[in-house]
């Protein structure tokens, strides 16, 4: 039996919102119909003449040919289109935050709620190789015990080279890389630890603009949590996210080199496969479209956990 592609609309054509048009035009699941900015957007018409470009979301939302919508605009402006998109019987993949307030956010899964839809957020690292990898070596007890997570963020420049043109990102009101960044490293550690409570949390501001630095201690469960983020300061950018365990610790560096530890030193784990990318993560939602849910998709409930822990930074 052939499936049809599911017809996806994108709301947002941001730095994200063109890498997933671009993806989605060669995905196998999926059409894409219709694409609204809320700037002209003459030379993706011209490259793409079968999508149907323009700057009203209504274009979108509600539309008879479009059966999911890709939400890629600041964080504020989720709620008003997820939630009609919901109510006009549409799936949302939804990029993160998931909202900013917490009445957004609740709106937002109320209406994922009534409609029955598939309703999920764009985390990099739910359906990563790594992911999958760390999150088996706690299954089996490899890692042992779990004792702490860190995660460390360094940027020399805020907002990153790809953001540039994205004003909001930042400032305080939607933007900072609390926001954008370390809210992948919250769900991960969502994912493999438990969910996040804020014991202490810090942001300092150098200006008018987002966090030049940030600060938490947090907990999952029992284990301690510690981030520490910069902007600004020389050196490279860094992602880093670490796992001590009592028998394996393991250390995920630049979104995908996983090392692991059981004595003194790291050694690089060898992952073979598909290691998790745009492509993936819309496979895992045209399946979520079609009744199928896979955990290595964030639904809105694990967006909605990081969402509300990221904010604590905020208030």
């Amino acid at each position: 039996m052939t499936t049809a592609p599911i017809r996806l609309g994108i709301i947002g054509l941001g730095a994200m919102g063109r890498h997933l048009l671009t993806t989605a035009l060669e995905h196998p699941d999926f059409t894409v119909t219709h694409a609204v900015d809320l700037a002209p957007v003459d030379e993706l018409q011209a490259q793409h003449p079968s999508v149907a470009f323009s700057t009203t979301a209504s274009d979108v939302i509600g539309a008879e040919d479009v059966d999911a919508v890709y939400i890629a605009t600041p964080p504020a402006t989720h709620a008003a289109f997820a939630v009609p998109a919901f109510e006009a019987g549409q799936a949302v993949f939804c990029e993160k935050p998931l909202a900013v307030s917490d009445a957004d956010a609740a709106a937002m899964l109320a209406a994922a709620a009534s409609s029955g839809q598939a309703a999920a957020v764009n985390f990099a690292l739910s359906d990563r190789l790594s992911t999958r990898y760390v999150e088996e070596a706690i299954a089996d007890e490899r890692v042992g015990d779990v004792l702490a997570v860190e995660i460390r963020l360094a940027f020399p420049v805020w907002p990153r080279a790809f953001q540039a043109d994205a004003t909001w990102v930042a400032g305080r009101e939607q933007g900072g890389f609390v926001r954008e960044v370390f809210s992948h490293f919250a769900y991960l550690t969502d994912r493999l630890v438990g969910p996040l409570e804020a014991e202490h949390v810090e942001l300092r501001h150098r200006g008018e603009g987002s966090e030049a630095a940030a600060y938490g201690l947090l907990k999952a469960g029992d284990v301690p949590v510690q981030l520490t983020g910069i902007a600004g300061a020389a050196g490279p950018e860094t992602y880093e996210w670490v796992l001590r365990g009592s028998k394996q610790s393991y250390r995920l560096s630049a979104w995908r080199d996983l090392f692991v530890a059981d004595g003194n030193d790291w050694r690089a784990v060898e992952q073979t496969g598909e290691p998790g990318s745009e492509v993936t993560r819309l496979t895992l939602f045209a399946a979520a479209v079609r009744g199928e849910h896979s955990p290595d998709l964030a639904d809105f409930a694990a967006g909605e956990r990081v969402r509300r822990v990221v904010e604590e930074f905020h208030r």
